[in-house]
């Protein structure tokens, strides 16, 4: 590191994200994106015109970006916040409200993001373990007096906590924020979106990088109070104004209105969830219950970071995780029922060279 390197920052982690590797053509199973296209609609988006006017600033205010997602998810534009990526809106989030050495809570299992941005904002974090069966316990949550966050559902393992427990954990302290994180919640069919703007004290974080198919242009938005989304844009327009550019939030506002199309893709990768699942359980899988688009799952035969390695010699990309606490599973993207049984077929083929099975 540089002599110039800030002291606080010496010490931090970095994310890792899920590797990319271009040596050759993978299926691509683990960082949780889609193998279908955007909706059609996005290729139309894209048009000469749009290119055309890269010359000129997109709109600071993303008025017409805000207003499509405001009108889809039946809330106010006031109400929407968008940013480059879910990452990116959470960091807003963060720079908003959340000072050095403040309190911050999260499961001890959850998207590592958290813990990387506790870290790099200086927060008193505390991880709350999970049950285990890697279900959170809301109940641990009531009656802590610093802010919350966690993913729902929950990554890595897909499970969820019912909305209604959300709703009384918002109400039960109104001067502690809620932050949660809805990256995979068109995958469960149960959302939180509408309490964001009941209750001034929630934060409901989306993503377009999973069931909208658009993990490339990196969309993101929160929904919460008027005056939660005001103080965002205050910190935005002293740090970034132009955070969005106008080919994405063409394709955006396309994406974004082609609910018909989603719905069917959503549709389509809940089908081969249920299917892999099901599979993997056939031949001794432990599968944990997933309402997201992956599943999180291992088998007593061979040990889940070699069967990581030996699917990525087949050419098959999974994410193992190498915490104690998740090392003992692999973490499998959903993509096409073309795609999963290929991924059957090799894993098959790996059980039956393994010891003891």
């Amino acid at each position: 590191m540089s002599i110039f390197l800030v002291d606080e920052y010496k010490d931090m982690e970095p994310y890792v994200p899920g590797e990319q590797p271009k040596d050759k053509q993978y299926i691509k199973l683990n960082a949780n994106e889609t193998s279908l296209p955007p909706s059609p609609n996005v290729f139309e988006a894209i048009s000469k015109k749009q290119i055309w006017n890269m010359s000129y600033y997109a709109d600071p205010h993303c008025h017409e970006f805000r207003k499509a997602v405001a009108e889809v998810y039946g809330v106010s534009e006031n109400e929407v916040f968008v940013g480059n990526g879910a990452d990116e809106v959470l960091s807003f989030v963060l720079m908003s409200f959340f000072r050095r050495g403040m309190k911050i809570y999260f499961p001890d299992i959850t998207y590592g993001f958290y813990r990387t941005y506790a870290k790099t904002y200086g927060l008193d974090m505390e991880e709350i373990p999970v049950k285990d069966d890697f279900s959170i316990a809301i109940n641990d949550y009531m009656d802590l007096d610093g802010d919350i966050i966690f993913a729902n559902p929950n990554n890595p393992t897909g499970l969820t906590v019912a909305v209604s427990d959300i709703e009384a954990l918002v109400r039960k302290k109104p001067d502690r924020m809620i932050i949660v994180d809805e990256a995979y919640v068109d995958y469960s069919g149960e959302t939180c979106l509408p309490l964001a703007v009941k209750y001034p004290n929630l934060v409901v974080v989306r993503t377009f990088s999973k069931s909208r198919n658009m993990a490339g242009t990196h969309i993101g938005f929160a929904v919460s109070c008027k005056s939660i989304i005001d103080d965002m844009n205050k910190i935005k327009f002293s740090f970034n104004p132009f955070n969005m550019n106008s080919v994405t939030m063409a394709a955006g506002i396309a994406a974004v209105k082609d609910t018909i199309y989603m719905e069917n893709c959503v549709s389509e990768i809940i089908k081969n969830r249920e299917y892999f699942s099901n599979e993997l359980k056939k031949i001794n899988f432990h599968v944990i219950p997933s309402k997201a688009n992956f599943v999180f799952c291992y088998n007593d035969a061979i040990d889940s970071s070699d069967l990581c390695d030996r699917l990525k010699k087949e050419g098959i990309l999974t994410r193992h995780f190498a915490d104690k606490l998740l090392t003992k599973y692999l973490r499998i993207t959903i993509g096409t029922r073309q795609e999963m049984d290929v991924v059957l077929v090799a894993i098959k083929e790996i059980l039956s060279n393994a010891d003891g099975y």
